[in-house]
C-alpha cells in the first residue's frame, strides 16, 4: 500500500508541475483532464501527508522519552504519542477506503425512473411522494433536477416518472437507491383502516458521455410525434412536441413532452435511451461478474427489495445493511443522508474485507 502511495504522492507532484507550463495552459482539453486527476488525488495525498507527519511525530515522541527525566514532561510526551498513535490508525484506514477502486461512474449526473408496481392508486401515490424526496434531497445538495417525462394520474400520483439530476458525485450516492421500494400503510380510500402494502421500482442510470460510444443505428429506432398529455402549460398540448422513441432491438420505449420544442423533447428521449442502453450493458457485465456482485451490498438486483417505509410505525428499514431509523417524515422530506452514508460505509467494508481476502 505504502510503496503505492509513494508512487501517488510523485504523480501529484509531476501535475503540478505540469499545470504551470505554457504548453498545457493552452490545451484546455488536456489541461481540464490534468485538474481533474489533481482533485482526485488530492484527498489521498492530504491524508498520506498527515500519516508521515504523524509518523514522524510519533518517532520523535519516543526519543524525546528515552531522554526525558522529569515525570510531568514524560506524561506530556505520552499523551502525544498516545494521540499520535491513535491518529495514524485513523489515517491508515481513510487511505485503505480512498484506494479501493473507483466506479467510474461515480462523478458522473444521473438519470432516474420511478415505477408504480403493486398497489395501483396507492402504488402511483408513493412513486410520487418518492420522487418529491428526491427533488429536496438533490435541493439540499444544490444539484439541479430536470423532469424528462412523466405519467400522472388524477389523485396527484405517478405511474412513472423519469428525471435527471445534475450534480458533483450524484451517482456515487444515488446508485445506492436502486431497487424495488415498499410502503406499508393505510391508504386514504381505505375505509376498513388496514394496512395495505404497495411498491414501486427506482432504477438510477449514469448519464451516458459524449465520449462513450453508444451506437443507435438509424434503422433500429422508431421516431413518433405527437400532441403532449396530462397538465402542461402555454403550446405544450397544442403542437405535437410530445417524442417517443422505439428501439427495436431491444423493446425500449422512452418518451419526453415536458418542453415545447420537439427538438428539445427530441434530445431528452435520445439521451434517457442512450443511459438505458448503457445501464442494460452494465447490468449484464455485472451480472456475469459474480466475484464483483458478491463484494458489494446486495445483488444489484432491480427486482431486489432494498427499502421498506412503515407509516403506522414511523420507521424506515434499508433490508440490504439491516439499518432502521424511526424518522419517517424527516426521510420523506428528502433526509436521506443517514441511509446512504450508512450504505456507502458497508459497501466500503465489504470491498476492504474482499481486497484483504485477495
Amino acid at each position: 500500500m505504502f510503496d503505492k502511495l509513494e508512487d501517488l504522492l510523485i504523480r501529484f507532484e509531476e501535475i503540478l508541475s505540469e499545470l504551470h507550463e505554457p504548453t498545457v495552459t493552452a490545451n484546455q482539453e488536456r489541461f481540464r483532464k490534468l485538474m481533474k486527476e489533481q482533485s482526485d488525488l488530492t484527498p489521498i495525498v492530504d491524508a498520506y501527508t498527515e500519516y508521515k507527519k504523524c509518523r514522524q511525530e510519533i518517532e520523535d515522541s519516543l526519543e524525546l522519552l528515552e531522554g526525558e527525566s522529569d515525570e510531568d514532561m514524560r506524561e506530556m510526551i505520552k499523551e502525544t504519542l498516545g494521540e499520535s498513535r491513535k491518529r495514524v490508525e485513523e489515517l491508515e484506514q481513510e487511505l485503505k477506503i480512498l484506494l479501493l477502486p473507483k466506479d467510474p461512474n461515480d462523478d458522473k449526473n444521473v438519470i432516474v425512473e420511478i415505477r408504480a408496481g403493486a398497489g395501483g392508486d396507492e402504488a402511483a401515490l408513493f412513486a410520487a411522494e418518492i420522487y418529491r424526496m428526491y427533488v429536496h434531497y438533490a435541493e439540499g445538495q444544490r444539484w439541479k433536477v430536470e423532469t424528462l417525462n412523466v405519467d400522472e394520474i388524477g389523485i396527484g400520483g405517478m405511474k412513472e416518472v423519469q428525471f435527471t439530476i445534475t450534480g458533483q458525485g450524484a451517482y456515487s450516492r444515488m446508485k445506492y437507491e436502486s431497487g424495488v421500494h415498499r410502503v406499508q400503510r393505510v391508504p386514504e380510500t381505505e375505509s376498513g383502516g388496514r394496512i395495505h402494502t404497495s411498491t414501486i421500482s427506482v432504477a438510477v442510470m449514469p448519464e451516458v458521455d459524449e465520449d462513450i460510444d453508444i451506437v443507435i443505428e438509424e434503422k433500429d429506432i422508431r421516431i413518433d410525434v405527437m400532441r403532449a398529455s396530462g397538465n402542461g402549460g402555454q403550446c405544450v398540448n397544442t403542437t405535437d412536441s410530445a417524442v417517443r422513441l422505439t428501439h427495436y432491438p431491444t423493446g425500449i420505449v422512452v418518451y419526453s413532452q415536458t418542453e415545447k420544442s420537439q427538438l428539445q423533447n427530441k434530445a431528452k428521449a435520445f439521451a434517457l435511451l442512450k443511459a438505458k442502453l448503457y445501464d442494460m450493458e452494465q447490468q449484464q457485465r455485472h451480472d456475469a461478474e459474480a466475484e464483483l456482485r458478491r463484494s458489494q451490498i446486495g445483488t444489484g438486483d432491480r427486482s431486489e427489495k432494498i427499502r421498506t417505509y412503515n407509516f403506522p410505525q414511523g420507521r424506515v428499514t434499508d433490508h440490504r445493511i439491516g439499518l432502521t431509523i424511526y424518522k419517517l417524515d424527516k426521510v420523506m422530506n428528502g433526509d436521506i443522508q443517514e441511509i446512504l452514508d450508512a450504505c456507502i460505509a458497508a459497501d466500503q467494508a465489504a470491498k476492504l474485507v474482499k481486497m484483504g481476502e485477495n
